[in-house]
């Protein structure tokens, strides 16, 4: 008997004239290539959208009986929050399940947590200011600033308006954000220099893949060196045409293996599971900086951690399968055939990184 897979993921609650609406809708993509690799290999797969009604889907997928519940749940283009919400909803079913905890999820879907948890740990991290009103103070930081919602991600909230360069464009683009998306924000030391993802994997064993580069380039368009909004989701703007993603980008070994080391170990101090993403800016001096670590990050297959792993010489679709195979394996032990392909996917991996 196949292995049964439900495929959870969000549904569209924003109206396609909102602005936003595009990072929301762009997990349609997603889903249908992992379903189309999950159906190809042999899985009996199954879809359910999560929407504003959280107990009724959580009682669907009871009903449906999964083996393994693919979480592609990113949140509601409303409510960002809900993503670590349906988590630990899903969580309370005992069902394997792919990528991070809800706990996880909870504590990077808030910037200044996950800063905080970074910062403890030792690892670098642009000095930041969290604010909950409009009652506060730059508290030293240098200019330019960054000003980021804290609970938003996918370049949500993010815009060349977004760096504020005095005391009177910080304040406005606080009041504007606080109003917008009803939650705190996040003004943080605006790093200049190159922007790098890495991407990290477990095959059972942690692993960083290939480095993928944003490139700032002159489009014309007299931009901050800035991955925006659009310049994530727009292919027609002229952000996105600024930004061109460099797969295996050039670097030195040195700054290869730091940023290799500072993946791996930002993905175990916020407590990933599956695959991850760490962003990170290094400086005029060559020093790396962690923006922000990106659990269940874009598995569609044009997105950076797809991108990554072409660059290391592995099959995106083989990755997918081996998530769905994952925690069957190891529910089972270890011991059937699942867990035997997921190894030989693992192997693969090492001979190749």
């Amino acid at each position: 008997m196949s292995t049964r897979v439900l495929i959870v993921c969000n549904a569209a609650v924003l109206p396609e004239w909102d602005l936003e609406s595009d990072a929301e809708r762009a997990v349609a993509l997603t889903v249908a290539a992992v379903r189309d690799h999950l159906d190809a290999a042999g899985f009996q797969v199954e879809r359910l959208d999560i929407g504003r009604d959280l107990e009724a889907s959580v009682a669907d997928v009871a009903l449906r009986r999964p083996d393994v519940i693919f979480n592609l749940f990113e949140g509601l283009g409303d409510d960002p929050a809900s993503e670590a919400r349906a988590a630990r909803a899903l969580e309370s079913l005992a069902v394997p399940m792919t990528g991070s905890s809800a706990r996880t999820l909870r504590l990077a879907g808030s910037k200044n947590l996950a800063k905080a948890a970074l910062a403890a740990a030792g690892l670098p991290t642009p000095k930041a200011l969290h604010i909950a009103d409009l009652s506060f103070e730059p508290c030293g930081l240098k200019w330019p600033v960054i000003v980021k919602p804290a609970l938003y991600h996918g370049s949500i909230g993010i815009e060349q308006a977004s760096i504020a360069t005095t005391s009177s464009q910080l304040a406005r683009r606080v009041e504007y954000l606080l109003g917008r998306y009803r939650g705190p924000v996040l003004v943080e030391e605006f790093i200049f220099g190159r922007e790098f993802t890495v991407s990290v994997i477990e095959s059972p064993r942690r692993v960083a893949l290939p480095a993928m580069e944003f490139e700032f380039v002159d489009a014309g368009c007299s931009l901050w060196p800035l991955v925006t909004y659009e310049a994530k989701w727009r292919p027609d703007s002229c952000e996105y045409q600024a930004t061109p993603v460099r797969h295996g980008a050039p670097m030195t070994p040195t700054l290869k293996r730091r940023l290799n080391a500072l993946a791996l170990q930002a993905f175990r101090e916020l407590g990933c599971r599956g695959y991850a993403r760490v962003d990170f800016r290094v400086d005029a001096l060559g020093r790396p900086w962690i923006l922000e670590v990106n659990p269940n990050p874009d598995l569609s297959p044009i997105a950076c951690l797809a991108g990554a792993l072409t660059a290391a010489g592995l099959d995106y679709a083989e990755f997918i399968v081996s998530l769905a195979r994952g925690p069957v394996a190891c529910r089972d032990n270890g011991i059937d055939a699942l867990a035997r392909d997921a190894l030989a996917f693992a192997m693969a991996i090492e001979s190749k990184l």
